[in-house]
């Protein structure tokens, strides 16, 4: 596999949210707007990239016992560093993605990378991977909260382009499934011919 097919798979072929359907946890809990969003895929993006590179490295000298284990531990330094760090320079912000950051760990976008691709693979070909994932959801994550902020409050990335409220039910829980339900349609039929 090419080192741009490996990086651009995740985006589109392979999209961890719309083709895998992995992640949807943080995809509803965290989209009621296109900068928390943003905000979540960059974490997750940082977190998946790094933890690939690490898990990379490390393979060889992991016993296959404990290889789960340690890949969940190498996921966990890097949330941590990320959740100290939203919490001393975005701290509204870490407010309002609150426990969806720990729970970074447990993504099996995350998870699943490590398991199927950076223990197999070389430090490039994983950090590649990682980032082509990340940026999949990523960008499926701010297409959901983007959707969702529009059409719940008439803005975007908190500017309003509507006067007065939007439709209510986009900023709950039941318009995030909506929203998701009618995303991975047009997703999927838009795809289709690079299948």
């Amino acid at each position: 596999m090419g080192k741009l097919q490996t990086l651009t798979k995740g985006i589109i072929k392979e999209n961890p949210s719309f083709v895998l359907l992995l992640g949807m946890c943080p995809m509803l809990g965290t989209t009621s707007s296109a900068i928390n969003g943003l905000s979540m895929g960059i974490a997750t993006l940082f977190v998946l990239t790094l933890s690939n590179i690490a898990i990379s490295l490390i393979k060889d000298f992991i016993p296959a016992k404990v290889r789960i284990p340690s890949f969940i531990v190498v996921i966990a330094s890097f949330v941590t560093v990320v959740q100290l760090c939203m919490e001393a320079f975005v701290p509204e912000l870490y407010a309002t993605l609150g426990v969806f950051i720990p729970l970074i760990v447990v993504n099996c976008i995350i998870l699943g990378r490590a398991e199927a691709f950076a223990s197999k693979n070389n430090v490039v070909d994983s950090a590649l991977d990682g980032i082509g994932m990340g940026l999949g959801f990523t960008m499926a994550l701010v297409l959901l909260g983007t959707v969702r902020e529009a059409l719940g409050a008439g803005s975007f990335f908190g500017y309003k382009f509507i006067e007065g409220d939007g439709i209510l039910l986009f900023v709950l829980a039941p318009g995030a499934f909506i929203a998701l339900g009618y995303l991975l349609v047009i997703f999927n039929k838009l795809t289709a011919k690079f299948k």
